[in-house]
């Protein structure tokens, strides 16, 4: 993701026409403004402008308009520019060594057919204004036949439609430019790999175990692998600290590093209270945990109260699905995926999954992790961070067990529960993609967490 510097805003097609409205500058200027962008990022991508072609598809709106003033920039510079009218049925798009795809912006609705692509080499790229015309600006879904881009410049923003759905598959390199307009109100941000750092805070230089201690309530009988995973992860990510458990399992298996401690199968909120839980910066609960819901939930009701964020996910995550499961007095993470994000909410989280993030959250009284090839991160608060670093690599059985632990070390750091997940989200991409290329498994992901942080340091 390429831009000029500072964290990345994300606007709905909706926010970013207030944004425009607002604009103390006049249509004109702004149009001038991304017509430039357009033209630059043109000129690379054709490396130079001494004998090049370029087919300008254009529309009637603001993004016609940007695609036009590119068009006459280009001119200035030495090349042979076509303008097509993107409304033109018949209209066909003549050999040129780069299209312009400015036909629809954002606000598009209907079906995208682009004109005959007559004496275009199949090989000839694509730059579209802003959104590949026919993708949805707010969900990313395609509509018709939209023209696969190389690259694509937004302006101000990022728009949901960029990140999600087929939106990535579609936009190719994203390079956004800021042509002045205010997006300081804006409550949805990206999360780049260089965030991280900012988002979580180091360890001290006086640090001692228990400064970053994390407490993992997981596993069972018949899934001690997800406990382990996630206490794992928790070392890798930071936690100085990590004790180990799972209720009715006498000697639960977790890493040689991690603390067994052993927990009753029922009453065993009453110990995780009595057992020293306000040392601990988090508490992790639920990957692989069994046992009766009903019971389980009398143990939730009891932790309601701990002076601790808790990190809630798999089986914490089905115990939730009650409703009278309890609202937290400190604000916990929940990390949904499709399957579990119905079964709380009743409905599935539809195309539009920032706004279905940020309705969880609220209703739900916590930090909602929604994952998937885009995850997003909300709270009550309509706050939204959205990460893209993940890819096929996290699709195995276990990732999510090292998610959760990632994000109670991240808590134990000190970080605010949404800033905790969402870099955790960001880092565990990263350290997928540093485990290799293929036959990964979740412990591999877990055991190329330190590396993937240090490439961030450098």
């Amino acid at each position: 993701m390429a831009h000029n510097g500072g964290v990345i805003p994300i606007v709905t097609p909706q926010e970013m026409g207030a944004i425009d409205a607002a604009a103390p500058e006049p249509v004109e200027v702004l149009i001038e403004r991304a017509g430039s962008a357009v033209a630059r990022e043109a000129l690379e991508m054709l490396g130079g402008s001494y004998g090049r072609r370029v087919s300008v598809l254009a529309g009637g709106g603001n993004n016609g308009n940007d695609g036009r003033s590119a068009a006459q920039i280009l001119r200035t510079r030495g090349v042979r520019v076509a303008v097509v009218d993107a409304s033109d049925k018949t209209a066909t798009l003549p050999p040129a060594d780069l299209v312009i795809d400015a036909a629809y912006g954002t606000g598009f609705r209907g079906t995208f057919e682009p004109p005959e692509l007559f004496g275009r080499a199949a090989v000839a790229p694509v730059l579209a204004v802003d959104i590949p015309s026919g993708i949805d600006g707010l969900t990313g879904v395609a509509s018709g036949n939209p023209m696969p881009a190389a690259r694509t410049v937004t302006f101000a923003a990022l728009k949901p439609g960029l990140l999600l759905g087929d939106g990535p598959a579609f936009s190719g390199e994203v390079v956004m430019v800021d042509i002045g307009l205010d997006t300081s109100s804006v409550e949805a941000h990206f999360v780049e790999p260089s965030d991280v750092l900012s988002l979580v805070p180091a360890r001290a230089p006086d640090a001692h175990k228990w400064k970053n201690a994390v407490w993992v309530i997981a596993g069972s009988p018949e899934m001690p692998g997800a406990g382990w995973l996630c206490a794992r992860s928790a070392m890798r990510s930071g936690s100085g600290y990590v004790r180990m458990s799972s209720p009715g399992v006498d000697h639960p298996d977790g890493p040689t590093e991690a603390v067994g401690y052993t927990l009753p199968a029922s009453g065993w909120a009453a110990e995780v209270i009595n057992g020293g839980v306000q040392r601990f910066g988090a508490l992790v609960i639920g990957p692989g945990l069994d046992g009766d819901p009903a019971r389980n939930l009398k143990e939730f009701s009891e932790l309601r109260h701990v002076d601790t964020h808790c990190v809630l996910d798999g089986g914490a995550l089905r115990i939730a699905t009650a409703e009278d499961f309890p609202r937290f007095d400190r604000l916990p993470v929940m990390t949904p995926h499709d399957g579990e994000f119905a079964a709380l909410m009743g409905s599935p989280a539809g195309a539009d999954r920032i706004a279905a993030a940020r309705t969880a959250a609220d209703e739900l009284g916590a930090v909602v992790l929604l994952k998937g090839p885009t995850t997003v991160v909300a709270d009550p608060d309509g706050q939204v961070l959205v990460s893209t670093s993940g890819d096929q690599r996290l699709a195995t059985a276990g990732s999510g067990d090292v998610l959760a632990g990632m994000i109670g070390a991240h808590v134990g750091l000190g970080a605010e529960p949404l800033e905790a997940a969402a870099a955790a989200a960001v880092l565990h991409g990263l350290a997928g993609r540093a485990a290799g290329e293929s036959g990964i498994v979740a412990d591999d992901i877990a055991e190329a967490i330190p590396a993937a942080r240090s490439c961030l340091l450098q």
